[in-house]
């Protein structure tokens, strides 16, 4: 049984081919990102999925069972943007109704917050909520059935730092434990932290990228003696390069070892070490180019 499975989905509006005959198929559990511009379907394509739009043809199966199907969503759940939120219900009632409709245990309201971070504002009125505590209450109502396949779009939007962190840690523990997981964004540098599998849509279709296959390390350091680094460093054919503070060096990660060793077998001290992971944004841009984003 797939977990997701679309088969030659499609969508229009008017004359505009947002979704062109889709095939995709996650059998797996993990995290897959779909990636792309802003206006350029990432959301109407969730919508078709969990089937919110109606898709003009096609089918798509979560869980082994048609997404026109209502009972998928005791195992399927969709963080949808703020506009779903009520700013006159608390974020307690919001919760309270997903428990009464899908038959969960209201003990579950105060699990999912806790776990989210909530908890000391969960009986303010939404209205109330800044956008990070907004998001914070769509995940917990997201993740309040326990999912298997859990959607999101755009997850890390309006989030402040140590939103994010909190919010990354999840989705990684989450996808540990066997949910897979399907997230929006137009921004590599969120999907980054979390995932290489990286669906890229353009033009209706989707292009299906694992990104260790485009990606290169680079390590900065910062020494003692700079010059006698990188003559040892390419003498023994390392690719370095001089930087305004120091060397930058391309490296597999086996490789840092020796580097390190002999880079200290010349008596050189090593003051800092930055790790820099390049392609993503590269890939990105080439894909996309002429696309306003």
């Amino acid at each position: 049984m797939a977990i997701l499975a679309v088969h030659d989905l499609s969508k229009s509006y008017k004359n505009h081919q947002v979704l062109d005959k889709i095939r995709f198929t996650i059998d797996s559990p993990g995290i897959w990102a779909l990636v792309g511009p802003n206006g350029v379907g990432k959301t109407t394509f969730l919508n078709v999925v969990t089937n919110i739009l109606p898709a003009a043809s096609g089918t798509v199966e979560l869980m082994g069972k048609s997404n026109k199907d209502p009972s998928v969503f005791k195992e399927v759940a969709f963080l949808q943007d703020n506009t779903v939120l009520f700013d006159y219900l608390s974020g307690y009632d919001h919760l309270k109704y997903i428990c009464d409709v899908q038959k969960i245990y209201k003990q579950r309201i105060k699990e999912v917050a806790e776990y989210v971070g909530m908890e000391g504002y969960l009986k303010k009125t939404v209205g109330n909520y800044s956008l990070g505590m907004k998001q914070h209450l769509l995940l917990a109502m997201a993740l309040i059935n326990e999912p298997k396949l859990l959607l999101l779009d755009e997850p890390l939007n309006g989030l402040d730092p140590t939103s994010a962190i909190l919010m990354r840690g999840i989705l990684l523990e989450l996808a540990e434990k066997g949910t897979t997981i399907l997230l929006s964004s137009h921004n590599l540098a969120e999907i980054d932290r979390v995932t290489k599998q990286i669906l890229f849509l353009k033009d209706g279709k989707l292009t299906e990228v694992d990104m260790n296959t485009f990606e290169n390390t680079y390590y900065e350091f910062v020494l003692s003696n700079h010059g006698l680094a990188h003559r040892v460093l390419t003498e023994h054919e390392y690719d370095v390069e001089a930087t305004s503070g120091g060397i930058r060096v391309q490296l597999d990660n086996e490789q840092l070892d020796n580097v390190i060793d002999l880079i200290k077998g010349e008596g050189i001290h090593i003051l800092d070490i930055q790790k820099e992971i390049t392609g993503s944004e590269k890939l990105y841009k080439e894909i996309f180019s002429g696309v306003n984003t």
